[in-house]
């Protein structure tokens, strides 16, 4: 068994009755963005997870923002927008994820959308998110799990790899949650087995291993009457990427 605690580092453990359930749609979702143009990375479940500006002028930083191609979601929820990339030649700002060039607790919303598997040092990035974000604030965001490496991808988290990224920084967890559409059958396909291939067609090839997997599942759940192989853990297990929503508590002491 290994010590909670090796050379000062904590360990952090899910909470009890913490669950790693599938992304779905928030039931209460604080932004109404029908018909708003959402850029192919968001999915409508991740939209209904993004907060509102509490108040005028409120700053929300696209952490790893491409061309800022969230800005208009995150202007129709009422945050004015700071986006910020390491490279791209469209993001309004240049900066290191790992060292933000902001002032503490000065951002009301983070969003770093499929970022933190190119950072090389990700608990860097995760305590620069706490640092700036105001008592309150909110952290949303996903990050790659079974996807075929990408560019200058360096770490795909687990489910427990992000919580304790994101504990370890101080925040208070609201969800860690597979993705049930971008399975890590769906991503190979698309991005390895066949690159370049029309995704529906791509799709069509990786079908009979998807329906064999599923199939294999669902009989398994059977044998064990239901104790083992559930959907949710067939969802987890070979996910391509997990959402996460965090908070900066209120209060740290």
């Amino acid at each position: 068994m290994l010590p909670q605690n090796v050379n000062g580092l904590r360990k952090a453990v899910p909470e009890a009755g913490f669950a790693f359930e599938p992304l779905r749609r928030s039931p209460s979702p604080q932004v109404d963005l029908t018909g708003v143009p959402a850029p192919r990375h968001i999915t409508e479940s991740l939209l209904s997870h993004f907060p509102r500006a509490n108040r005028s002028g409120s700053l929300m930083l696209d952490l790893g923002c491409g061309n800022a191609t969230h800005r208009g979601v995150g202007e129709h929820a009422g945050f004015q927008y700071v986006g910020l990339d390491y490279s791209a030649a469209g993001a309004p700002m240049l900066g290191d994820a790992q060292v933000l060039p902001f002032k503490d607790n000065c951002f009301e919303f983070v969003l770093s959308v499929a970022v933190l598997e190119h950072i090389r040092y990700p608990f860097l990035m995760t305590k620069e998110a706490f640092r700036v974000l105001e008592p309150g604030g909110s952290f949303v965001g996903t990050v790659a799990f079974l996807e075929p490496f990408h560019g200058d991808s360096l770490y795909h988290h687990t489910h427990l790899g992000i919580y304790n990224a994101l504990k370890a920084a101080g925040f208070d967890i609201q969800l860690v949650a597979p993705d049930p559409k971008w399975s890590g059958l769906t991503a190979q396909a698309r991005l390895a087995l066949f690159p370049g291939m029309p995704e529906p067609l791509a799709d069509l090839m990786a079908l009979p291993l998807h329906l064999t997997h599923r199939l294999w599942w669902r009989l398994a759940n059977l044998a064990s009457g239901g104790r083992k192989a559930h959907e949710s853990r067939r969802v987890l297990w070979n996910t391509g990427a997990f959402t996460f929503v965090a908070v900066k508590p209120n209060s740290l002491f």
